[in-house]
Order: C-alpha cells, then sequence, then structure tokens
C-alpha cells in the first residue's frame, strides 16, 4: 500500500478542475472534433472554456464494435436538452425518480423523471459541486473546499431537502484535538474527486486527490478510516453490494479493497492491485451484481475486468475501443454500460450473454467534454418498455442532454445460429 506524502498533496485551497481530464490518446482520427482536449499526459484544459462551433462528425469506430444490422436493431435520439446559466456541468446522480446536477456555480438542480422538469434547488456558498452521491432519503455532495455537505430528503407530496450537516464536522476537529490526534487526517487535504455510498454498511466513501479514501459513518456522520490508497491522486470510488471497495488512480492502477472487521482502526485491506496498461485510469463503473468492473483512461480505451465463477477472482477481458480522447466518466445499468469522453461523445455499449461488448449508438451534439453521464432503464421508473434506456449526459458547455437509446433483436436473429446470444434481457 503507497505510503501518503504530505509534500506531493495538492493543495487544498485552489484547484483545477480540468486536472482530472488529461489525455494521452495515440490513436489517429481522419477528422478531428472542433475542440481538441491535449494529447499529453502533463498538460491541461485552459480555463475558462468556450463553445466551440457545432462538432463535424467523428470519426467511424472499428467495424469490430458496431452493431450488425442483421443481429439487432437499434435507434437512438435527444429528447432533451436545457442549458442554464451555471456554468459547466460537474457531477450528475439519479434517485428514486429524481435526476441531481451539479455544476462549478454552488447550485445543484434538481429534475423530475421521466418528465424532466426542474422541481427545487440546492445551494450553498462552497462553490464547485465535484461529486454527487444519493442514498434512500441524503443526498451528499462535495465540493471545492474538500468538505461534504448533506440534505434530508423527505417526501410530503412533493420532494423536500434540508441542509443538516456539513462534514467533517467542527465538533470532531475540537475532540480529536483534546485528544492528541492528527487533525488533518479528519479532512481531505485536495479536491473530492468522487463519491460512493455502502448502503448495506452505512458507510460513504470520498476519493480525494491527496491520494486517500475516507470512510464515513452516515448514522454519525464521523469519519472512521482514512485509507492511503494510491500512490497519485484517486479519480473514482464505487463499492458493491458486498462491500468490496474498488478504487482508480493516476498511478495505471485499480486497486480492490475488502473490509476486515478483525483489523481495528483499518479495517480495509488491499486484495490486489489490477494494471491498466499504463494509462492513469479516470473512471469506474461496477455492474449490478459486482461480475463486471470498467475502467475507462486517458488514451480512450475501456479495460474491463469479469469475476470469475469458480475463484472469484477478477481477470481482465479486454479493452473497448471507439473513444479517440480522455474517458472522463462511466455508468452501468442492466446489460449497459455508458461511457463519456473528451472527445465531446458519449457511447452506449451492450454486453450480451457470451460477454461480448458491442457499441450500440454513439451520441453527438455536445460542443464540450462529456463529464459526467447516468443512465436508467425504463423498468426502474415502473414502465414497461422494453429493449429501452435512457441516457442523461453532463458536459462542460454547460448543457445537459437526455438521450433515448432503443435496441431489439431482429427477427432474423432468433432464426439464425447465433438466436440464444441475445444482447440483453431488462
Amino acid at each position: 500500500m503507497a505510503s501518503k506524502d504530505p509534500k506531493n498533496s495538492p493543495p487544498h485551497s485552489t484547484f483545477n478542475v480540468n486536472r482530472l481530464f488529461r489525455s494521452v490518446s495515440t490513436k489517429e482520427q481522419s477528422v478531428p472534433p472542433p475542440f481538441t482536449p491535449p494529447r499529453s499526459s502533463t498538460s491541461s484544459f485552459t480555463l475558462p472554456y468556450k463553445p466551440s462551433p457545432s462538432p463535424s462528425p467523428l470519426p467511424s469506430p472499428s467495424s469490430k464494435f458496431q452493431p450488425k444490422p442483421e443481429k439487432c436493431q437499434s435507434s437512438h435520439r435527444c429528447i432533451s436538452s436545457m442549458l442554464k446559466k451555471d456554468g459547466r456541468i460537474l457531477s450528475i446522480a439519479i434517485s428514486n425518480g429524481l435526476l441531481y446536477t451539479g455544476s462549478e456555480t454552488n447550485c445543484i438542480r434538481i429534475w423530475k423523471l421521466p418528465e424532466f422538469t426542474e422541481c427545487g434547488k440546492l445551494k450553498s456558498k462552497a462553490g464547485m459541486v465535484y461529486a454527487l452521491a444519493v442514498s434512500n432519503d441524503r443526498v451528499f455532495a462535495a465540493y471545492s473546499d474538500c468538505k461534504i455537505r448533506v440534505w434530508h430528503r423527505t417526501w410530503d407530496g412533493i420532494p423536500t431537502h434540508v441542509r443538516i450537516a456539513t462534514i467533517p464536522k467542527l465538533g470532531n476537529y475540537v475532540r480529536n484535538y483534546i485528544a492528541g490526534k492528527d487533525t488533518k487526517m479528519m479532512k481531505h487535504m485536495g479536491p473530492i474527486s468522487s463519491l460512493t455510498i455502502n448502503v448495506s454498511d452505512d458507510l460513504l466513501y470520498s476519493a480525494s486527490t491527496d491520494k486517500t479514501v475516507k470512510v464515513w459513518r452516515m448514522s454519525d456522520l464521523k469519519c472512521i478510516e482514512t485509507i492511503l490508497a494510491h500512490s497519485e491522486p484517486v479519480n473514482a470510488v464505487v463499492v458493491g453490494d458486498d462491500g468490496v471497495l474498488y478504487t482508480a488512480s493516476d498511478d495505471a492502477t485499480v486497486r480492490i479493497w475488502r473490509r476486515n472487521f478483525c483489523n481495528g482502526d483499518r479495517p480495509h485491506s488491499l486484495t490486489i492491485t489490477l494494471p491498466a496498461k499504463q494509462s492513469p485510469v479516470k473512471a469506474l463503473a461496477l455492474t449490478a451484481d459486482s461480475g463486471f468492473l470498467y475502467g475507462g483512461c486517458t488514451d480512450g480505451y475501456i479495460h474491463y475486468w469479469l469475476k470469475g465463477w469458480f475463484s472469484g477472482q477478477f481477470q481482465y477481458g479486454g479493452a473497448l475501443q471507439g473513444h479517440t480522447h480522455a474517458i472522463m466518466c462511466l455508468t452501468s445499468v442492466a446489460n449497459y454500460m455508458v461511457s463519456g469522453s473528451a472527445d465531446l461523445t458519449c457511447r452506449v455499449w451492450v454486453r450480451d450473454k457470451d460477454s461480448q461488448h458491442s457499441c450500440l449508438a454513439v451520441l453527438q451534439g455536445h460542443r464540450g467534454p462529456v463529464r459526467c453521464v447516468s443512465a436508467f432503464t425504463e423498468r426502474e421508473l415502473g414502465e414497461n418498455e422494453e429493449g429501452c434506456c435512457t441516457v442523461c449526459t453532463g458536459s462542460l458547455d454547460g448543457i445537459l442532454k437526455v438521450w433515448r437509446v432503443s435496441h431489439c433483436s431482429s427477427d432474423s436473429s432468433r432464426s439464425s445460429p447465433q438466436a440464444g446470444k441475445e444482447y440483453f434481457e431488462l
């Protein structure tokens, strides 16, 4: 496990959000997009970002990853596009029929699904909203001051949010100071890049550019553990229903942690480190059954690992090609995986029963890099429409777009020898 070096930790007073989006892609493209993010891992975007003219068509992905017409039929369209005076959209989350979007201003907007009408907003004086996480009755938002604001959510006809805390709490500082403990271990020394919730254990995880992951007990909002996770900034963190923790970092690795209650103050222990082909990992996505783990890298590739049915260990499955610049966000729902990139596009991938992936749709329309993405199926909202997935994308151009992607097997594919290899089941 890497040790924490305070000298190399990023300062908490200022932070360039574009540091998270470095690109080292070396793949050629025949027609470059109008907004060309830097290709070197040592450079960053120049702020402020100004939207460019309408993007030109991007190079067609390899036919290896395109759905074959004789096997399936798919369609996609943008059903809604919303622009507010909030600047760049940096974070997004969906829970219980509500969509939350965080931007570089101090405003978190709330949208009602499936109408996509704005039904409220949450404000704070802290600045940029870098990450969001939502449980059944609470909303957690990570701001640019390295702190997390917490709102309590109630349902009295309409959703109501009441701010209840800011963590870490001031009282915890005082108690730790009196007890002679290091107060720096209570707060992140760098901006928080990702949040995730372990519902079964009632825990909140926060990843930061200070190379650590902190564990917060949701009952009293107290930091109970600081994990020295990586030797470089931690960009993403996800947790499975079994309590296994996954972290991704600029050190080009994905690490898997297990919680052992017998280890005292440091119950999380490192079990395995998965290399990502020497490319910084910027995003993670985990399937609901924890069977597939996806890691999006700055070279435009999406590496994935699948869990062995007998050993229970993750094995490298391959890489998905198609994006020409850095992967900035990933999400997984049902048999879909959605990726957003600095090449201004979002791709929808579908996984079949043989664990093979194909690109179902390329969503184009943003004039800036796609920073955050979320997706849900119609069944999650109580509708019976099958073969349909709704994707919500937030971009640095400040626009929130909603896409409807439909996918169904053709009659000819059912009668073919590969009829048993359907792409997904909802």
